[in-house]
Parts: structure tokens; sequence; C-alpha cells
């Protein structure tokens, strides 16, 4: 087995095909047909089906690409190192952020960063830890820094806690219960929530809960930041999002912080990478770039 044989298995199964990922390596499409059925022929198992449709992973093939996915991601990590210790500062850092690092340390620590490493590449994935553990686990991405998962990472991460957080509810300026003073103000309103902070509907059930308010009336749901943002601002809709939100410059002037008087807990804010292998140096950059805008601790508020 050569490098080039992980490098292609992998460019199919990331690329959906034969044809695009022969077009993006830039090679004949029957040159990476006979580098994977020799692959395969040196592995002694079928790694895929071929369907009309394309060509999908066996169950062998599905753990192997873990495998080859790892050594590839590596291999290129370990050229960006070297080169950016050399003075070459050019590479690809791809980062996991949840919704509070985006809106509450990235728009101080990117003009920075971009500073220092203009030539690297930086990919940015929103989402949550249970969405980007195993692309962590096998090098697609060189850390997460959000939410704190509820089950801590198993073995072959590590968890650095950066800050402990709270929520905030969040609601366009001018909301008639913009100036409410308790949670309980809040049991007859509507309610956006999204999946991109924890279960937002769970934890939004629960305070309704805690509280006695019965169920809150969530008329709408979102997968990303940028919808979530849209609904609030031209609606009456309310949501439960981290305290951060008040300061987001790109939200600042539209949406507002219902101040009531109760502390809302939210999720921890933690960076979890793997133990084994160090980041890059332009990764650690960024990484130190964030922990120095995480938010200072807040005076405790009455419940």
């Amino acid at each position: 087995m050569k490098l080039n044989h992980f490098r292609d298995m992998v460019a199919i199964v990331e690329h959906g095909s034969l044809r695009a990922a022969a077009r993006h390596l830039g090679m004949a499409q029957p040159v990476l047909t006979r580098s994977i059925r020799t692959l395969e022929r040196d592995l002694g198992v079928v790694l895929f089906e071929r369907e009309a449709r394309g060509m999908t992973l066996t169950a062998l093939g599905k753990l192997f690409y873990q495998r080859a996915s790892a050594v590839v991601n590596e291999v290129q990590r370990a050229r960006d190192e070297l080169a950016q210790h050399q003075g070459d500062d050019s590479g690809t850092l791809v980062a996991g952020l949840s919704i509070m690092p985006h809106v509450g340390m990235l728009p101080y620590a990117l003009s920075r960063f971009r500073q220092r490493y203009p030539s690297i590449r930086l990919q940015l994935i929103e989402g949550l830890f249970p969405d980007l553990e195993m692309p962590l686990r096998n090098g697609q991405i060189d850390f997460y820094l959000g939410a704190a998962p509820r089950v801590p990472p198993a073995p072959g991460l590590i968890s650095e806690l950066l800050f402990e957080n709270t929520r905030a509810v969040v609601a366009r300026r001018g909301h008639p219960l913009a100036a409410a003073g308790r949670i309980k103000d809040l049991a007859a309103a509507e309610w956006a929530t999204t999946s991109i902070d924890y279960n937002a509907e769970e934890d939004l059930q629960n305070l309704f809960a805690r509280y006695r308010m019965g169920e809150p009336r969530i008329m709408l749901k979102t997968r990303s930041a940028l919808s979530l943002m849209v609904a609030l601002a031209h609606s009456d809709l309310l949501a439960l999002l981290p305290i951060q939100w008040g300061e987001f410059p790109l939200t600042r002037d539209t949406l507002t912080l219902i101040p009531i008087k109760e502390t809302l807990p939210g999720p921890p804010i933690v960076l979890i990478q793997r133990p084994d292998l160090p980041l890059t140096p332009a990764a650690e950059f960024f990484c130190d770039l964030m922990r120095r805008c995480a938010p200072q601790p807040r005076a405790a508020r009455s419940t």
C-alpha cells in the first residue's frame, strides 16, 4: 500500500463519486479505479460497493476509511507544521465552533489571526461536539471549541475548561416584553430554538418546569445562527441564548437581552483536542487568541 492509495480512497468518499474524486485529484478516472482495485487487493477486502448511482462503502470499507482519513489528514498536517516552523506560513486550519465562540470570541480573534497568518486557509465549522467528534478523531478538524458535551469525551481526546457560561433571553429591540423583570413574565411568549447550542428545546422546557410555567410555546426551530438572527429581528419570538449575544457586533443594534432577575445557567465552554499529536503553530496561535478573547467572569446575580 502507498500513501496515494489512502488519498484516493478518501477522495472518493469525500467527493461522492469516482468522477468527482478524479476531477479533484486531477487524474484520469481509469487511473483512480486501478488505484482502488490495487488497495482492495492488498487489503484482501472489498472497500466499495459499485452501484448504478455511485460507490458506497462496505462495512469493512467504513472501518478502513476512518484509518485512511486519519493518515491522510495527519500527513497534510505534518507538512503544514514543518512549513510553518520554517517560516512558510501556509496550510489549512479547520476548527469546529459552537454558537457561543462564533458570537463572543471569534469577532475579536479573527483579525489578529489573519494579520499573523494571512496565507492560512481557515475553515470554520458550526456545530456541537457530538456532531464533530468523529471528524476530530480522524483529523478532519484540528480542535473543537464550544459548549461542553453532556457526556465527557471518550478516551483519545482531552477537554480543557475555558470558562463557565450563562444564558440570556434574547429579543428584538422594542419587543413588548423587553422590560420584563422575571422569567415568569415570559410564560405566555412565543419562542424560537436552535439545535446549534445543545438541545435548546429541552433546556427551555426544563426552565419552564423549574419555575412551574407550563409548557413553552415553541413556534420556530432553526439549524443555523443566521436563521435565528433573522427570526428574532423580524418577529416577537424570544430565544434562550449564550449571554454573549448581547455584545455581538452584528446584532447589537437589532437585538437586546431582556433583563430578567434570574440567572440562567449555560453549558461550560471547553477546548477539546487530541492529546497524542500537537497542533500546528497556526492552530495553536488561533487557540491562544480564542482563550484571550474569552469573556471575563461576570458578577453573580440573585436567583
